[in-house]
Order: structure tokens, then sequence, then C-alpha cells
């Protein structure tokens, strides 16, 4: 069996380079076809989690790129998966805070967010603990010319199992849609007949987008989503949210804007997803917003060093068995 060397802090004791065994398994498959990503598993059991958790570190020395994704089992007892939306005065707090707070061993940053006032509030639909924080996205305008939108979602039932899907929202009811209302520059869509959509009864959701992956095949929606004319599919750090065949949670997080990791596009991205087995992912927001924090530990650099960029929604995992 193989080792890898983890500088372990804060949740695994003190600072001290330990080495974990490795899977006995093969790791993965490198991402997009330019990418030659080397997977590392981290010992689960040794970090106090449930074995339904893995937690993979990924390096790409020449590229170069550093990412990092979380595996879950959901249907595990021992394992919650819930939807966060900051509590704090100003409605922003950092992944860490989160983590504390809501006691999950496990924290990514969630969906975008706007600054009005000094007050921050999510762009799109959340839902935490069953409650409606904010309503879908229902459109867009760009130069004076309104896109209708259904934007990307991840939600959550309340067996904990994932779903993605285009969503819309109707005061406290939320609709899943099986494709995006089709968007093209200076060509507004048109809505489809509600009968298309169906009535999504999940328990916690997070809009954000665009879709990179579905069933299986690169599905990146920017235009129809209404990203056109951003950056957003450019290079960048990113989080990303997926499901396997299986009905696992993927969670990724990939560093960017440093000298020793440049960021991914969203193809780059949806290729990285697709080689850890997603079948259906979405792009969450990135930036300096993407985090990953494990046990209380931020694991990536956010911007380079160990400062963390406030944020308004985040997902969550929690380890029941966890009596730390």
């Amino acid at each position: 069996m193989s080792t890898i060397k983890w500088i372990s802090k804060v949740a695994f004791g003190v600072i001290a380079t330990v080495s974990l065994a490795s899977c006995d398994s093969e790791p993965p498959r490198s991402g997009a076809s330019v990418m030659n990503v080397t997977w590392n598993k981290f010992d689960s059991e040794r970090a106090g989690m449930p074995n339904s958790i893995q937690v993979w570190a990924g390096e790409d020395e020449d590229l170069p790129l550093k990412a990092w994704f979380i595996k879950v089992d959901p249907s595990d007892p021992m394992v919650d998966v819930e939807v966060l939306s900051s509590t704090d005065t100003d409605g922003r707090q950092s992944a860490v805070q989160f983590a504390e707070q809501s006691g999950a061993c496990i924290i990514v940053n969630g969906g975008y967010f706007k600054e009005e006032n000094d007050l921050y509030s999510h762009i799109g639909l959340l839902k935490a603990n069953g409650r409606m924080i904010h309503a879908a996205t229902p459109g867009i305008v760009k130069d004076n010319v309104r896109y209708p939108v259904h934007r990307s979602a991840i939600g959550f039932d309340n067996e904990n199992r994932p779903e993605i899907g285009w969503v819309s929202s109707n005061e406290d009811s939320v609709f899943i849609w099986k494709s995006p209302i089709v968007n093209a520059p200076g060509i507004p869509g048109e809505l489809d007949s509600l009968e298309t959509a169906r009535n999504w009864p999940i328990h916690d959701a997070i809009e954000a987008g665009p879709t990179i992956l579905l069933n299986g095949q690169s599905a990146i929606s920017v235009d129809e989503e209404v990203f056109f004319g951003t950056t957003i599919p450019d290079i960048h750090p990113r989080t990303a949210a997926g499901i396997d065949k299986d009905g696992n949670l993927l969670l990724m997080v990939v560093d960017g804007r440093q000298r020793n990791s440049r960021g991914v596009s969203l193809a780059e991205l949806a290729g990285l997803m697709k080689a850890i087995g997603a079948v259906n992912a979405v792009n969450l927001d990135g930036g300096g917003s993407s985090t990953l924090v494990v046990k209380n530990e931020l694991l990536n650099l956010p911007t380079g060093g160990t400062f963390q960029r406030e944020i308004v929604s985040a997902i969550g995992i929690h380890c029941l068995n966890d009596t730390n």
C-alpha cells in the first residue's frame, strides 16, 4: 500500500508531516486531455470522518494546478448534507465560520452573491433547512434586453439525495426543468409551458450555474443561462458540485491566480468533474470565494494564502460520528 504526505493542521493535530495510507483501488483518471492530475486520497478514518466520505487532493505540476474533491455517499446514516445561509448581520461570513457555527465537518462555498448598502445577499434560489431564503432568478437584463432565464441549481431532499437541474420558483414552490431556456446573445428565448417542468420538493438548494455536465457529457450552458459577455467561462479558481451514477455527491475546489495553480476554464472544469465520475455537474461561485474546509481546517489557498473571502452561502457535510 502506498502512502501520501499531508501537512496536518488544526483538525489533524499539531503541525506535522503525516503519512496517511492511500486507497487500495486506482485513483481517478486525470481531467481534460491537456491535464495530468495526480490524485491522492486522505485517510477519512484517521481524520475522524465516516468511510463514506472521501477526501482527495490533486496536482498537475506542469500546468500548474492544485485541486481537491470530496466524494460523499449521502445514503450513509452517519452523514447529513445541508445548505447553509449566513446569519451574520451583514449577510456573509467565512467558510471556517460556517463550519464552526454549524458543526459541519466539510464546508464548500455556495452560490453567487451581491452587495448593496453594505449588506450581502444571494443571487438566485437559496433554500436552507426547508426555508426559502431567496427566489430563483426569473430573468437577466443585458444591453437593455431582458432574457427570461432558468439557471442551474443543486438541491437535496429530506434523505440527502442530490439532484441538479434548471430551476424557477413561485412563492414557496420550486420547479425543476429538464433543459434551460434557449437564450442567445441578442435573442431572448421563450418560456416553456409550466407543464414541462415538475414540482421540486427539495429541502435545501443553491442556484448558481452554468451547468457543465449533463448525462455524462460536457454541456456548458453559458448562453442559455445568460452568462455571455462575462468572464465566467474563462480561467479562474473554481468550485463545482456533481453527482455520479450511484448518486454520490462530488464537490470540487480548484485553486487559481497563483504561481503554482492557474485555475481552470469551465470546459476544463467539466473535464475534471467527468474524470472523477460525475454524470451531472454545476459550476458554483468561483474566484476568491472558492473555499474548502475540512474539520475546521482550510485545505486550499483561496487567494494564495489563508485569507478567506466571506460568503453568503455554503454546502455543509455533517459527520454524525464526530465526537471532536
